[in-house]
């Protein structure tokens, strides 16, 4: 599967700026969740979903999330040396993801200015972002080594 974007970040791209530009504007975060997978990055997510932990950069994962300066073959990458992790807040598996910018934590259906990337989550290629193990456990760390948004 591939990324989708909300309406908000694919009308900057194709009008204002850069797809990193767009994710670097202001504390982007990733927030994984459990649940169906929404239609699109602009819709709420479905009731049944939880969100399962918070994805930042830094030491204390609260740092915004950077993007290497080159992009090779259509492909944005996250900086290499910088460290993305966060703290399960609840159990559960990972089904999907949201990485939005600002204070959007992706839950609610987006708004004129939310600037969001939605993707899988599994534990194989096939999904848009692969863990060694999808089923998140409640207080244990879980880090991204490797991100990547093909647009």
């Amino acid at each position: 599967m591939s990324a989708k974007f909300s309406i908000a970040l694919q009308n900057y791209v194709n009008v204002t700026g850069s797809l990193k530009a767009a994710l670097e504007s202001s504390a982007a975060k990733i927030y994984l969740y459990s649940g169906p997978v929404p239609a699109s990055a602009d819709e709420a997510i479905d009731a049944g979903s939880t969100l399962l932990a918070t994805i930042g950069a830094g030491a204390a994962h609260t740092d915004a999330l950077t993007f290497e300066a080159a992009s090779s073959n259509g492909v944005l990458t996250k900086t290499a040396a910088e460290t993305w992790a966060g703290v399960v807040a609840a159990s559960g598996t990972a089904t999907f993801l949201r990485l939005c910018v600002g204070a959007d934590t992706g839950s609610a259906a987006a708004g004129a200015a939310d600037y969001r990337v939605q993707d899988t989550v599994g534990e194989d290629a096939s999904y848009g972002l692969q863990l060694t193990s999808a089923a998140l456990v409640a207080g244990n760390t879980q880090a991204i080594d490797v991100f990547q948004i093909l647009n």
